[in-house]
């Protein structure tokens, strides 16, 4: 039984050593990025730390297809250094083109932060109209408490009731809290 468990253990050890056949590399941004899969043709080789098979990587051309010579078009298909000279030289603009996309994103951050201020400005706007209103009210009932005159609310069966001293003097301490809040300046 004893050797039947260490067969299996032997078994797991190496289908684990599977996913260790792993991709390492460091990305534009300077992150470690970890992969099962090779990582774009952008990523340099200097930036490449780890390949399946534990080697430093040495990445090889991609493959291209060359139709057979009987084939019409084999002759223009064929690669020739010539043509694969453009390719190089398509990389510096790729990185110029690859600033672009910073500018661009500095652009759309710019923006993302002027729409998030304007949007901060209007919701302050609308708190500080909110609290002038509510001033104005506030100052408008003190007024009316002030005057002396009998004072009926509604109670919870709708019926009207006159407001007691006691009432009365509750309502104008909340009604000076209201002013004190919010007609400050």
């Amino acid at each position: 039984m004893k050797m039947h468990k260490l067969l299996l253990l032997a078994v797991a050890c190496t289908w684990a050593m599977g996913a260790a056949a792993q991709w390492q590399w460091i990305d534009k941004d300077g992150r470690k990025v970890f992969s099962d899969r090779p990582p774009p043709q952008e990523i340099s080789e200097k930036n490449i730390l780890k390949q399946p098979g534990g080697t430093r990587p040495t990445r090889a051309a991609p493959p291209v297809a060359v139709p057979a010579e009987g084939a019409p078009g084999a002759a223009a298909a064929a690669p020739t250094p010539a043509a694969s000279a453009p390719a190089t030289a398509a990389k510096p603009a790729a990185s110029a083109a690859g600033s672009g996309k910073d500018n661009e994103l500095e652009q759309k951050k710019a923006q993302a932060e002027a729409a998030e201020a304007a949007k901060k400005k209007a919701e302050e706007e609308k708190v500080a109209k909110a609290k002038a209103e509510n001033c104005t009210r506030a100052r408008s009932a003190k007024a009316t408490y002030d005057t002396g005159r009998p004072i009926t609310q509604s109670n919870a069966q709708g019926e009207r009731i006159f407001l007691d001293e006691a009432g009365r003097a509750a309502e104008t301490k909340r009604i000076d809290g209201i002013i004190a809040s919010d007609c400050a300046r």
